[in-house]
């Protein structure tokens, strides 16, 4: 078989792929739209697969006259959810969130998170923790028997100082880049830095956890430990709870 034709093959393949993911995300997201009633205080994640929440959320709001407020916990949701006339509020200005719907880049079997692959895991962290329910939303390859081992656990900390930060960091066992986008220094909404990094797994996430954030300059870490409730996992056809 020439290059050629195995080049039409692998990308046949990865369409392939892609699609299925998409529909898996969709079926998730869709899915925990359907939890969302009228009155409620709505926290909206951020990501891909969160996405397709706050899209389905929006059009319930425009077929079905739901009535609620919900907060976006990044400027990308902030704008998406204005896109879909979702009505927004801060946390400023409420007393709970009733329900929060995001997503995760790990889950293991005790529902504890890896999260801040997309940059905003502090505002994500602090709407987690003012809910009352909190849904995690993904497709099946984000699910592993242990946290760490694939996917990089991101740290957001202080700019200033950010190298003794960073080394004390790295005393727990891990090596660590500060992220990057394009040729600069990837900065969160809230202006800080995120160090990504790289674990042999995790053995003991919630005391890591506690760990990472007593260094002074570390704002928080991606460890998201009891605050999920339920997890909700995509397939091509429908979805698993639990």
């Amino acid at each position: 078989m020439s290059t050629s034709s195995n080049k039409k093959i692998n990308t046949f393949h990865l369409l392939n792929k892609q699609s299925f993911m998409l529909k898996e995300k969709r079926n998730a997201g869709f899915r925990a739209a359907e939890y969302v009633e009228d009155g409620m205080v709505v926290g909206l994640g951020t990501g891909s697969t969160a996405k397709h929440a706050v899209e389905k959320i929006g059009e319930r709001i425009r077929k079905e006259g739901l009535d609620i407020v919900a907060i976006p916990t990044s400027e990308n949701t902030k704008l998406l959810a204005e896109d879909f006339k979702i009505p927004l509020t801060t946390l400023d200005e409420v007393k709970k969130i009733d329900i929060t719907i995001d997503g995760a880049d790990e889950v293991d079997d005790e529902k504890n998170l890896i999260k801040g692959g997309g940059g905003a895991l502090l505002r994500e962290k602090m709407v987690a923790f003012e809910s009352d329910y909190e849904i995690i939303i993904v497709d099946p390859s984000k699910m592993v028997e242990k946290l760490g081992v694939e996917f990089d656990l991101p740290v957001e900390i202080i700019p200033h100082w950010k190298s003794s930060t960073i080394r004390r960091i790295e005393m727990f066992g891990c090596t660590s880049n500060i992220r990057m986008h394009k040729n600069s220094i990837f900065k969160t909404d809230n202006h800080n830095y995120i160090v990504d990094c790289s674990f042999d797994g995790i053995d003991d996430p919630e005391g890591l956890s506690k760990q990472l954030n007593n260094i002074p300059g570390v704002v928080e870490n991606g460890l998201f430990i009891d605050l999920a409730d339920k997890i909700i996992i995509g397939k091509k056809e429908g979805f698993e709870e639990f």
